[in-house]
């Protein structure tokens, strides 16, 4: 018995096997990058079909592999926030916008004025910001109304997918919590939101949990891939909600902490509760709430670093782990690709202070990961953990440093339980899967690589280095 798990991410596409112990069956892996186009300023977009495309010759490489005679069952997680309009004829008429797609900035001012924040805020789980849809179709209407016109359905990517593949448009409640539309005490697309876009939910895909599988490819995908004509299909859900699950934070004794292109800190809870200010509300299911803030810095601002000073790869890590904490006297906003949680706004960039002759590469390099370290720390304090609540790290960020791991201890005060498992992502969504296809199903633990104390010395000046960040953030953006 295996299961295909469909992991379509922010710079790769891959589809895996996993066996029953969500565990990947060796050499059963197949990836296909992809980068978004962000050739204009404020864009990060991709082309549908494009992307399509790399999503199915993943599937045609993996049903290459034996354990693809066995297939039960197809999960997908996806990365959560993206906005695509389909026409009648179910084709993709606008480009896929992201959830770093600032373009819509200036739209967001404007809904801001007219609109209660706070209410929004509480009843979608969501801020008004060009991450989410209201923002985006808006701009998408003032830039672009002729295409604008033939569209009939607004969705996601993978909605997108699955419409193709199955000529249904559904949307899992998961998937639809990272909108800015979902109303989350009710499970519905939210009618105010919807009155002041002029849209009604027939506009929008059907909302379900992401147990309600599809089955019954349509064609030509029936005759391409009969190996998976008539296996269920269960709904996409957002990789944030998959993370926190195959990381073993899957309830409110533990924060899940990944870092990848991105970063992010989540909590799993049943509790419906206030949003705070600086944080959002999604789903899991129709039962768990996600609780947490996401970062548009992430292993970016790592490669950023690294590629524009030229910095050896080999060496990084030593010279790291030889420096002291926060002595290179800059204080920076790490916000190259805008910025989400905490503050939320639109026009927020990149920021380096402090900057003088002494300065070097390895300085700027280090304060980067200090700077995204104390602004995940800031999504910490508003989550108000308890202080025995376990921070499950992973993502291939952190795997790949552990001067970086470290850095995030001493940041947040709080030990890492840094994860050896390769694929946190995919393993939750076979977890999640496997709950649905066997009542029996089990939840083994994470296997964890280390466990990273903070040291008390560095502690005390990272406290001090998040003051100086924060009056930083205040006198630009307040």
């Amino acid at each position: 018995m295996s299961l295909l798990i469909l992991d379509i991410g922010s710079s790769s596409v891959r589809a895996l096997l996993m066996d029953a112990d969500a565990q990947m069956i060796p050499g059963a892996i197949t990836s296909q990058p992809h980068q978004f186009n962000t050739q204009v300023s404020g864009e990060s977009a991709a082309d549908a079909r494009a992307l399509q495309v790399l999503v199915e010759r993943c599937l045609e490489d993996i049903g290459q592999h034996p354990a693809a005679k066995n297939i039960v069952g197809v999960a997908t997680a996806t990365f959560a926030g993206s906005l695509v309009g389909v026409d009648a004829d179910n084709h993709a008429v606008t480009p896929v916008l992201t959830y770093a797609d600032t373009r819509s900035a200036d739209m967001t001012h404007a809904l801001k004025q007219q609109h209660d924040l706070n209410a929004i805020h509480q009843r979608t789980g969501c801020r008004l910001h060009t991450a989410y849809y209201p923002a985006q179709i808006t701009w998408l209407r003032h830039t672009h109304p002729d295409v604008v016109q033939r569209v009939v359905r607004w969705m996601d990517f993978s909605s997108y997918l699955y419409l193709q593949w199955f000529g249904v448009a559904k949307m899992s409640y998961s998937v639809a919590a990272w909108s800015g539309l979902l109303n989350r005490a009710t499970l519905n697309w939210d009618a105010d939101v919807l009155s002041w876009l002029h849209l009604s939910p027939e506009n929008l895909p059907q909302l379900t949990d992401f147990s309600d599988a599809q089955v019954g490819l349509i064609e030509p995908y029936a005759s391409r891939y009969p190996l998976l004509r008539e296996v269920p299909f269960l709904l996409p859900v957002g990789d944030g909600a998959a993370a926190n699950i195959g990381s073993g934070a899957g309830d409110e004794t533990h924060l899940a902490l990944t870092i990848g292109t991105t970063a992010a800190v989540r909590r799993v809870t049943m509790q419906f509760s206030p949003v705070p200010p600086g944080l959002w509300a999604y789903r899991v299911d129709t039962k768990r709430h996600l609780i947490g803030g996401a970062t548009s810095e992430g292993g970016n601002i790592f490669q950023w670093a690294r590629q524009t000073f030229a910095l050896s790869e080999t060496t990084i890590e030593t010279a790291l782990a030889q420096l002291a904490p926060d002595a290179h006297g800059l204080t920076i906003l790490p916000l190259l690709a805008g910025e989400r949680s905490p503050g939320w706004q639109p026009n927020a960039v990149g920021t380096i202070h402090g900057l003088h002759l002494g300065t070097t590469p390895l300085d700027i390099l280090q304060a980067l990961l200090e700077s995204v370290a104390l602004r995940l720390a800031q999504i910490i304090e508003q989550l108000q953990p308890a202080s025995d609540v376990a921070v499950m790290a992973g993502g291939g960020a952190i795997s790949a440093s552990s001067a970086w791991a470290q850095i995030l201890a001493d940041a947040f005060n709080r030990p890492l339980q840094v994860l050896a498992e390769p694929e946190v992502t995919a393993r939750g969504v076979a977890l999640l899967a496997f709950s649905i296809f066997s009542e029996d199903a089990p939840t083994p633990a994470p296997r964890l690589a280390r466990l990273v104390y903070p040291r008390p010395a560095s502690v005390a000046v990272y406290a001090a280095a998040q003051q100086r960040q924060m009056a930083l953030y205040a006198r630009l953006y307040s």
